[in-house]
């Protein structure tokens, strides 16, 4: 599907030839991305960093279309974090009224693609107006049976692990669960990715080379790649960039690979 894809569109042939492994079966079932650079891509060009969030949203439906058409089967898009309410007041409202710009402007594009919405993290602490929007955009993309689309809204990963670990001691003092039997599996039931695979590949955009507390229980054997450009320039050839690194990595998962 990956090589079919390419062949069809010449405006990628470029990004085709620069292409060090064309091993095209080797798609990653899925990707999960830090969205970083919106500020600094505002700053460099003598914007206002709301400039730059808004360009950063419209490049969310162009790779999720991309990531759609190439066979990733699950996106993951660190959209805003725990952290994150401690930004200037304005630039916190403008965040949370970016979802009803993005969905309406772009709901038509997934849903003719087949994507279906999904989210993580606390979305009933968000203000009424964006949670409205979401849980409108989850809801109306819920039968799509294409690529799973994850936002990762209000997230913090620590909180996710704490929460979940509540959850087992609850469990186990109610002898739903035995201490002998709590393993890996077990525990990544109690996560809010519960019905997603542990990311294949982990981009941030921008240069930075941090985590920023995303996903950490579940990246412990994804592959890292960390692209210098910003999101708001993220193309799908710069996409196609850190897909070759992934399918030139080794994944040996602790073991060796000695074929």
């Amino acid at each position: 599907m990956f090589e079919k894809f390419f062949k069809k569109n010449n405006t990628l042939e470029k990004s085709i030839n620069n292409f060090k492994n064309k091993d095209f079966t080797k798609v990653p079932k899925h990707v999960a991305i830090i969205m970083d650079g919106n500020g600094r891509w505002a700053k460099e060009k003598k914007l206002p960093r709301i400039n730059g969030h808004y360009e950063g949203m419209k490049r969310v439906e162009k790779i999720a279309v991309y990531a759609s058409k190439i066979g990733i089967e699950y996106l993951t898009l660190y959209a805003f974090s725990t952290e994150n309410w401690n930004r200037p007041k304005e630039e916190v409202k403008f965040l949370m009224s970016l979802p009803e710009k993005m969905f309406n402007f772009f709901l038509p594009s997934l849903m003719k693609e087949n994507i279906q919405i999904n989210t993580i993290g606390d979305i009933n602490s968000l203000p009424e107006h964006t949670r409205k929007v979401v849980n409108n955009a989850v809801y109306e993309t819920r039968n799509n049976t294409g690529l799973k689309l994850i936002f990762a809204l209000n997230y913090g990963a620590r909180t996710e692990i704490l929460n979940a670990v509540k959850k087992v001691a609850i469990d186990y003092k109610n002898s739903v669960i035995k201490l002998d039997n709590i393993n890996n599996s077990i525990f990544s039931n109690y996560l809010e990715t519960r019905s997603y695979p542990d990311p294949d590949l982990l981009i941030r955009t921008s240069g930075e080379q941090r985590i920023s507390n995303f996903l950490l229980w579940q990246i412990a054997y994804s592959e890292f790649v960390f692209s210098k450009v910003y999101w708001p320039d993220f193309s799908e050839e710069e996409f196609n960039n850190s897909l070759v690194q992934f399918q030139n990595r080794d994944r040996r998962y602790g073991g060796l690979n000695e074929n």
